[in-house]
């Protein structure tokens, strides 16, 4: 006798609910629909929901699947209000709705400064506007940025100041295939940013500080003290120490944190759920020992809620670790308190409470991963563990931590390849070494700012902890310039990541339940897969276009022409790793491009003349007096570089442009001065730093 199957909707009713939300939500962001309309929309159901009570009980029974579906819209609703609600731009007392660049601005300093190599930068809230003498109450968030002198470097988290500048929009760099930090910024709440000196800030005497924040930062503070007091002074040490405790990154080497990237362990120096995971478990391990907490339940799961939540407030609140914090809420009062729960249903309440509280957190890449890896770990890791029977105790608790390991990865490196472009081939060998040590680190700073105050355990416990990170340090990096260490550059969408999921979970479905349906299943998305990559790479080899990119204070541009490229700027953009990940990278992965050539067909140029293909590209990036000429020479596309001292009018006097082009390595006020020599002498013109990356397809 088979047993009787329980579907996962009935022991989660939860995942039923999270569903028409993050449907609401995903439709609100995407087609804006209007307050009036979601009132009307949510106003409508409910009553139809409403009425359904008043029929009689077998007619009602007869449409619970319509109630359901009833309910599920209301859901979507209520979503798109949240959605709505939390965009401060829907709200009337926005600052956008009123500012103009004449206008003054008076802003609360909501956190710390963080030093930069030639800034610090720190957020700010809007509380008025100052326009045409009149004070107009105002919100919103902005990002400063401020020159490094006395005045600025006095400025203190509570304090209120008063600017006079023009503040910027927020705009992305427009570089193929880049991260979208507008969209990053929006889900924030924060549009505008502003680069101010110590000259353009008028220090307000009033101060405004909340003692819960003002406390988390001083707490925050004194442990930076305390590690840096303790540990060496050396950077890579220090940075990862930093992060793994409180997610402090502003000491963190690029090029290090690249390399626990590429090995895949960034997780452990992004404060996530297996922090959270490793400081409940030293919880519960302290308070079942001492006498008069482990008496009464409720004392004891008080004490453990607060340390947790106050963690999560510690390390700045991410979503992978508000997601924790959650999760590990449920679970908590459960095991205390009530009958045990499913864990997908436990799951999906932290997520739907999560996303009522900030509908935003949807698009967040830790939530996302942080999700798709319990539900690995949860779902895959028994079947994986059991697949293979070790009898040798040692061995065979090694295999559970690899069997963990494997379900987390099957569930997360579709979404991985998406945002990173790479998978880490090592990443069972970096794991299984780097996430022991890394809970061994984690508890021994802890103990280490506990015990600060007795000084020979902060000096031998820094040596220690040192020593240890230093460690895993050496681990990392060598798994990383070990031959083969990553498959790179791997080209992935929306569509081919969703692909990329209906054959891993089809798959799975199979293996597990022996489902031929989902045997059939994944081999169509396995071959929809191959058509969408096999299309990809077709358009790819019939591409010929050039990319002028928008690298601030650089010279950057690509020659295209099939899945090959030719560089010609800067030559630090090809030296320094971050520049290239970060600006250039993105793009060769999004069209396609893997080969870096010295020649390219259809190339070809003498000193600052550029001929590619029926294209003339003419780049002037030295100070030169052009003599006015009868015949002036045709271009298609003249590049401005380098911040020279030109008139456009000398110029125009010689060359007869299609379009000129100022790139990043000139400054604004200068491209501003340009673009009003275009615009009268009528030559059409493209700021890169303002309008972002230009590309030119060639037929």
């Amino acid at each position: 006798m088979h047993p009787y199957h329980i579907p996962i909707w009935k022991t989660a009713p939860f995942c039923r609910l999270l569903l028409p939300l993050i449907a609401g939500i995903i439709g609100e962001w995407y087609i804006q629909f209007s307050l009036s309309f979601i009132a009307c929309c949510l106003a409508c159901f409910m009553l139809a929901f409403s009425l359904l009570r008043f029929i009689g009980i077998a007619v009602r029974y007869k449409l619970q699947a319509f109630q359901g579906v009833l309910l599920q819209i209301i859901i979507a609703c209520f979503a798109m209000f949240l959605t709505w609600r939390n965009d401060i731009r829907n709200d009337m007392h926005w600052f956008g709705h009123s500012y103009n660049d004449s206008s003054a601005v008076f802003v609360h300093i909501t956190e710390p400064l963080t030093e930069k190599t030639k800034s610090y930068k720190c957020a700010g809230t809007i509380e008025a506007i100052c326009q045409n003498e009149k004070i107009i109450p105002a919100k919103g968030k902005l990002l400063i940025y401020l020159s490094k002198d006395p005045v600025t470097s006095a400025i203190r988290y509570g304090d209120n100041i008063l600017i006079n500048k023009p503040l910027q929009i927020i705009k992305n760099s427009g570089n193929p295939g880049a991260f979208n930090y507008e969209r990053y910024a929006a889900f924030q709440q924060t549009f505008h940013n502003v680069y101010l000196k110590g000259n353009e800030i008028i220090l307000l005497p009033q101060k405004n500080i909340n003692p819960i924040r003002a406390f988390i930062f001083l707490t925050q503070k004194y442990i930076i003290d305390v590690m840096q007091k303790y540990l060496p002074a050396n950077k890579n040490e220090l940075g990862i120490a930093e992060a793994l405790l409180i997610g402090y990154k502003e000491d963190l080497d690029k090029d290090l944190v690249q390399a626990y990237s590429n090995t895949g362990v960034v997780h452990i120096i992004a404060i996530s759920g297996l922090h959270l995971a490793l400081i409940y478990v030293m919880l519960v391990w302290i308070f079942e020992r001492l006498p008069f907490i482990k008496r009464s339940r409720f004392i004891k799961v008080l004490l453990i809620l607060s340390c947790l939540w106050f963690f999560s407030l510690l390390t700045g609140a991410s979503a992978s670790v508000l997601r924790s914090a959650v999760m590990f809420t449920c679970v908590v009062i459960g095991k205390n308190f009530f009958k045990q729960a499913s864990i997908y249903n436990s799951l999906a309440a932290s997520a739907f409470i999560l996303l009522c509280y900030d509908p935003y957190m949807l698009w967040d890449v830790g939530f996302q991963l942080s999700y798709f890896a319990v539900i690995g770990i949860v779902w895959l890791q028994k079947p994986i563990y059991h697949a293979i029977h070790i009898k040798h105790k040692k061995l065979d608790k090694l295999w559970n931590m690899i069997s963990v390991t494997l379900a987390a990865q099957v569930i997360t490196f579709p979404i991985c390849i998406y945002y990173f472009h790479q998978f880490p081939n090592y990443f069972l060998i970096t794991n299984l070494l780097a996430v022991p040590l890394s809970t061994v680190i984690l508890f021994g700073e802890i103990f280490l700012i506990a015990l600060s105050w007795i000084n020979i355990v902060g000096i031998y416990g820094g040596k220690l902890i040192n020593l240890l990170v230093w460690l895993m340090n050496f681990i990392i990096q060598t798994c990383n310039d070990a031959p083969f260490s990553r498959l790179d550059n791997i080209y992935s969408t929306v569509l081919s990541t969703w692909l990329m999921y209906a054959i891993v979970i089809a798959a799975c479905l199979w293996l597990l339940n022996k489902n031929k349906l989902m045997f059939k299943l994944a081999l169509i998305s396995l071959f929809a897969f191959s058509l969408l990559q096999g299309f990809a790479k077709f358009k790819a080899y019939q591409q010929k276009k050039i990319i002028i990119y928008n690298v601030p204070q650089h010279t950057a541009m690509d020659f295209i022409y099939s899945n090959k490229y030719l560089f010609y700027g800067d030559s630090i953009l090809q030296q320094d790793g971050f520049l290239q990940n970060f600006h250039l990278k993105p793009a060769r992965i999004s069209i396609q491009l893997n080969k870096n050539e010295s020649v390219l067909n259809g190339l070809s140029h003498k000193n600052k003349y550029w001929q590619f293909f029926n294209k003339k590209i003419m780049i002037i990036d030295s100070s030169v007096i052009y003599q006015s000429l009868v015949n002036k020479l045709p271009v298609d596309i003249l590049i401005i570089s380098k911040n020279i001292t030109i008139k456009i009018s000398g110029i125009a006097a010689a060359i007869r442009p299609s379009i000129i082009i100022f790139d990043s390595s000139n400054s604004l006020w200068k491209i501003a001065n340009w673009k009003k020599e275009c615009l009268a002498l009528d030559l059409p013109c493209f700021s890169i730093p303002d309008q972002g990356a230009f590309v030119l397809n060639i037929e």
